[in-house]
């Protein structure tokens, strides 16, 4: 009899395992399904145009006549290939994967993609980067005038901590010989 229960708690492991299997590819599917739709492939790309604005702002700055412009591509593309390496999809995919299924369900995960398939989910995903960049903007204006303010409070805690003729903060006491 001990063997049989034995037998049948293997049998009902074996058969909870792979539900759970199951489950997990499931959800995990459910976030490669939002992450495509979301084009969370394209996160990398601004700084992938920081990179190449990098080296053609170096290229200017070098003043290299455009006889040189192969060299400038060379190396624009060893940054990409380097980037590729760091964050290219196939890094960021599996995290980004896990990411979403620890913070979302399977369900949550679907009606994401539901509503990102709607016609209003497409509206909004079309129009986040501009509102993103709007935002941004006016927050970036909005700051403007409190600039000068905490400047000045830095520099008032600055005086208050140093001691008057004093360069800079105190230097750190010496190390304890053994």
């Amino acid at each position: 009899m001990t063997r049989l229960r034995a037998i049948c708690a293997a049998v009902a492991l074996v058969c909870a395992s792979g539900q759970a299997l199951a489950a997990t590819a499931s959800h995990e599917a459910s976030a490669v399904a939002f992450l495509k739709l979301a084009h969370a492939d394209q996160l990398g790309a601004p700084i992938y145009m920081q990179a190449q604005q990098m080296f053609a702002q170096r290229f200017a700055e070098t003043k290299a006549p455009d006889s040189k412009k192969a060299v400038l591509e060379k190396y624009q593309a060893q940054a990409n290939a380097a980037l590729d390496k760091a964050i290219g999809w196939d890094k960021l995919q599996p995290d980004m994967v896990k990411l979403y299924t620890d913070n979302f369900s399977e369900q949550e995960l679907k009606d994401l993609v539901a509503f990102y398939q709607s016609p209003l989910g497409k509206k909004v995903q079309a129009k986040m980067p501009q509102i993103s960049q709007q935002s941004f903007q006016m927050t970036q204006d909005k700051l403007q005038p409190a600039v000068p303010v905490v400047t000045g409070l830095l520099e008032s805690m600055t005086k208050e901590l140093v001691p008057a003729g004093a360069k800079g903060a105190a230097p750190a006491a010496p190390a304890k010989k053994p």
